[in-house]
């Protein structure tokens, strides 16, 4: 028996990695393809710095505030199958651990590796601590952190403390009914946003990595594309966008893993590496991402999970999980398909 079927997943929150996992691509398509910064010595590449304002720093904490939110999720379904939650979520990180190593040999600085290790030093001993504690110290975590010594995997434990905190307060589960509240505050995160990364445009590229303005406004810019992506998936436009997106964000993990093979396939072919190739990057993400919804659309009409997710549900569990769905179960999918959301 699958130990999850009996938890529904949260559309939006999928819709919403699914987003993110669309603007990390950018970004790691330059990190592992390490195009050139610069057209030449001493003067940036105006689209390169244009990229780092629009993607660098601003879709990391939103897959690192998710992951905090969907391991409370977690923790709480473990909770009522075991006396030893986190024991279950112990081999989750591990086996979450053991996938970063090998991704880390094909892209240094990948995110899993770390995503395990803060997850079992922060997330294991503070899933018991009361939600107002949660809060405040993943508010000052995640302020203090660039403030002080600026960004990057600094700002993970702050944030998968804030993830923790959302659904202890129960942000997840009445997230369609909380619309004004996430008006309020793209109205207020957006325009900071916008002010924040037209200051950061305007300080020299090489300059960004060490203060706080780039942590801070990719801080703004994720909020602003977290509360716009949610607004935007309330629209009739947005729907359709969801039935593309839902399918990438639950398969977040084999997309991100497959990405980067994906990336150094097509990098000897492309000439990525020590160019100016921008355009030709944007290309490269756009057809990955096309590869990907499609895959991703179709894997999930014949199976619940995608593959890496399963290996690590079976790890977690300590059990093989069923992963193919029945007739009736593909069924019943396609006409809430085509039903819409």
């Amino acid at each position: 028996m699958d130990p999850d079927r009996a938890h529904p997943r949260i559309q939006d929150l999928d819709a919403v990695r699914g987003v993110a996992l669309c603007g990390f691509l950018v970004v790691n398509i330059c990190q592992l393809t390490d195009m050139r910064a610069t057209v030449e010595p001493g003067i940036v590449d105006p689209i390169r710095h244009l990229l780092s304002v629009l993607f660098e720093g601003r879709f990391f904490p939103i897959f690192s505030f998710l992951f905090g939110l969907s391991f409370s999720l977690f923790f709480d379904r473990a909770a009522q199958r075991t006396d030893r939650p986190r024991l279950v979520l112990a081999r989750r990180l591990i086996a979450l651990g053991v996938l970063g190593l090998i991704h880390h040999a094909f892209q240094p600085g990948e995110a899993l590796l770390p995503y395990a290790i803060v997850g079992s030093v922060i997330l294991l001993p503070a899933a018991g601590l009361p939600r107002w504690v949660l809060l405040l110290a993943g508010l000052v975590c995640t302020i203090g952190v660039p403030v002080a010594l600026g960004g990057g995997f600094g700002l993970v434990p702050g944030l998968f403390l804030l993830g923790l905190a959302a659904d202890r307060f129960g942000l997840a589960d009445d997230l369609r009914d909380r619309v004004w509240r996430i008006v309020v505050v793209f109205a207020l995160a957006a325009p900071a946003a916008v002010a924040a990364g037209m200051w950061e445009y305007r300080i020299p590229y090489a300059e960004l990595w060490t203060g706080s303005v780039a942590p801070l406004a990719g801080m703004l810019g994720a909020l602003a594309y977290l509360t716009g992506v949610l607004l935007f998936l309330r629209t009739e436009t947005g729907e359709v966008f969801a039935e593309v997106l839902e399918p990438m964000g639950r398969m977040a993990l084999t997309n991100y893993l497959s990405a980067t093979a994906l990336i150094l396939t097509a990098d000897p072919w492309l000439h990525l590496s020590d160019s100016n190739r921008y355009g030709m990057l944007l290309g490269l993400a756009f057809a990955i991402i096309a590869v990907q919804a499609l895959w991703s659309y179709h894997w999930l009409h014949w199976f619940r999970y995608g593959p890496f997710e399963w290996v690590l549900r079976c790890v977690t569990w300590w059990q093989l999980v069923p992963n193919r769905l029945t007739r009736q179960e593909r069924r019943k999918l396609t006409v809430a398909y085509g039903r819409g959301r």
